[in-house]
């Protein structure tokens, strides 16, 4: 284990110029390295791959491509790709000239695209050909004249947007062609998840890409011999800046993967011989439950970086698959602040050394799960949390007057910007931004993902964690995935748990009753819905909200459905009759 200090000294270092001001924007730093890293690898995908100097070139040329178009700085162009390294080449170009590029989930289509694209008012969308059959679902409710350009071959009505760039100089681009936007201009717009309700368009600057970037070379340590093997999507923070961004700056490569194989990831791996991984903690898992083969265990890794590895899937994956270094952390990307567990302490998702306590300040406030806010006293101010009590966290804003405190840059949206913060929290006056996650700190300073604020729900006069009660359910021998969320039941107030798992072949419900007696009896689940898969929205998290709607009516649910009889103590299937009767109020609940 590397020293914990070190890294965070590293970090610290590396975003100093950036926080004085002094540090170029990220299109401008990549032509400095391609001066000093010219023909090395920067990005390399199965069949296509840019040099340093490549990487460059082709955003001079998209950049050029941007102004022979009319695009100028404050317009914005949305961009639909799969990952590939002329992906990163058209939002660095792009915003190289002051437009900022909008990054589109691959997998919306229709309405849900169509409020996408429209929330940014771009001048032009830039698709990949293979995706061009998503977009026209949603064309009918663009407008007419919003100019469409094709990424590769295969659609025959569009320009195409890669020949065109091809033709333009590929040189580095003057201020007399158009002059560099600044380190608080807007680079990215970068979309939440939309796990519940449609996804908001989030402000990037580049400011604080350059934040991100060198932050994590910092802690990760980036260098020419690191190889990050990258199969996020990069449409996201993570995918598509940090992961690609912080080897980048250190003179390692990325190798870009369109999507995850459990199957063949370790093969992958060591053959492209990668030194990094960024995970999200699904990918973990899904490690976990392949059969062995001899791969996994003679590769290059010295560090995995990644968040969402459960507690109960850390240790088993870093042993089974002798990972050195794990580096869990905590953040949003319109986050106020992050979290980063330096120190590989199993389950957490970081800390704050008290060093740097009073740059970001962060608390966690009681939460009033049926309010759906923060509990305040009596004066008005919020509660903080005992030590491993759990609560909303909260981070400082800075004042325009100065101070410390994160920064917020918000969304498309200034609505839903301002529903994100928290007013008059300790003080009168000041302004704390809501992570709408809940939390607990231990002794130590080490926080704990306990929940999102939306997916805790009240039952029996008290809150259910979701994500306690799935990790309970998953360590049951058979079932290999699980998602908890509540549900309504006519004449009960609150909501009754109700859980979604993956099975194997043989399981039995009956087996998983007595794995449930180690939590309280309001928080085992009264309801179980047996699905072959669990479907994740682009960043890998579960679709609960869909599940929620579906509940457990068998009209409007095809799968097993089961419902924990308490007087029988067994599982019984879910019928119409049945249904009736637990709607009716005539089961003990």
């Amino acid at each position: 284990m590397r020293s914990p200090v070190k890294a965070w000294l590293r970090a610290l270092a590396a975003t100093a110029p950036i926080e004085r001001g002094q540090a170029p924007i990220l299109p401008l730093l990549i032509d400095t390295l391609a001066e000093r890293f010219d023909a090395a690898p920067a990005l390399l995908a199965r069949d296509a791959a840019l040099s340093y100097r490549g990487l460059a070139q082709a955003a001079s040329r998209y950049a050029r491509w941007g102004l022979a178009q009319g695009l100028r700085a404050g317009d914005v162009a949305c961009l639909l790709m799969g990952n590939c390294p002329d992906y990163m080449a058209i939002w660095l170009g792009l915003s190289r000239i002051g437009v900022t590029v909008s990054l589109l989930n691959t997998n919306l289509t229709g309405e849900p695209l169509a409020h996408a694209i429209q929330v940014v008012a771009p001048r032009c969308v830039l698709v990949g050909a293979p995706l061009y059959a998503g977009l026209k679902t949603a064309r009918a409710r663009l407008p007419g004249a919003l100019a469409c350009w094709a990424h590769g071959a295969g659609e025959p009505d569009l320009p195409r947007l890669d020949l065109e760039a091809a033709r333009m100089p590929a040189d580095r681009l003057t201020d007399s062609e158009q002059p560099a936007p600044s380190l608080e201009d807007r680079a990215l717009f970068i979309y939440t998840s939309g796990t519940t309700g449609l996804p908001k368009a989030a402000n990037v600057s580049h400011f604080r890409l350059m934040q991100w970037i060198h932050w994590f070379a910092g802690l990760m340590d980036t260098g020419p011999s690191d190889r990050m093997y990258n199969c996020l999507p990069m449409y996201h923070s993570i995918g598509g800046v940090v992961a690609t961004g912080a080897p980048l700056v250190g003179g390692g490569a990325v190798v870009l993967r369109e999507r995850f194989s459990a199957r063949e990831f370790w093969q992958d791996l060591v053959q492209e011989r990668c030194t990094l991984f960024q995970y999200i903690g699904e990918l973990c898992r899904y490690l976990l439950a392949t059969p062995p083969q001899a791969q996994e265990r003679r590769h290059a890794l010295r560090l995995c970086c990644g968040n969402g590895l459960r507690a109960e899937v850390w240790e088993q994956f870093q042993s089974r698959f002798r990972i050195p270094q794990i580096l869990e952390y905590y953040a949003a990307t319109e986050g106020s602040f992050s979290l980063y567990n330096c120190e590989g302490r199993t389950g957490a998702i970081g800390r704050i050394p008290a060093f740097l306590a009073h740059r970001v300040p962060v608390a966690l406030v009681k939460f009033d799960t049926e309010a759906g806010a923060p509990m305040r006293d009596e004066a008005g101010q919020c509660l903080r949390c005992a030590p491993n009590e759990v609560g909303e966290a909260i981070g400082a804003l800075s004042k325009e007057s100065g101070g410390h405190g994160g920064r917020f840059e918000g969304y498309a949206d200034p609505q839903a910007s301002q529903q994100k913060i928290l007013r008059d929290v300790f003080a009168a006056g000041d302004a704390w931004y809501r992570t709408g996650d809940l939390m607990r700190q231990d002794d130590q300073g080490f926080f704990y993902f306990v929940d999102r604020v939306g997916d805790t729900f009240r039952w029996k006069g008290e809150n259910v964690s979701t994500g306690e009660v799935a990790a309970v359910i998953s360590a049951c021998p058979g079932v290999s995935d699980a998602a908890v969320y509540g549900v309504a039941v006519p004449g009960t107030e609150g909501r009754a748990g109700m859980a979604a798992i993956v099975v194997e072949a043989r399981f039995e419900p009956a087996a998983l009753r007595p794995h449930l007696q180690a939590l309280p009896a309001y928080a085992r689940p009264l309801f179980l819905r047996i699905v072959p898969t669990m479907e994740l929205t682009g960043t890998f998290r579960l679709k609960k909200n869909e599940l929620a709607l579906q509940g457990y009516d068998p009209a409007r649910v095809s799968d097993p459905l089961y419902f924990d009889d308490r007087a029988l103590e067994a599982y019984v299937k879910i019928d119409a009759a049945l249904y009736e009767r637990i709607r009716a109020g005539r089961l003990r609940l």
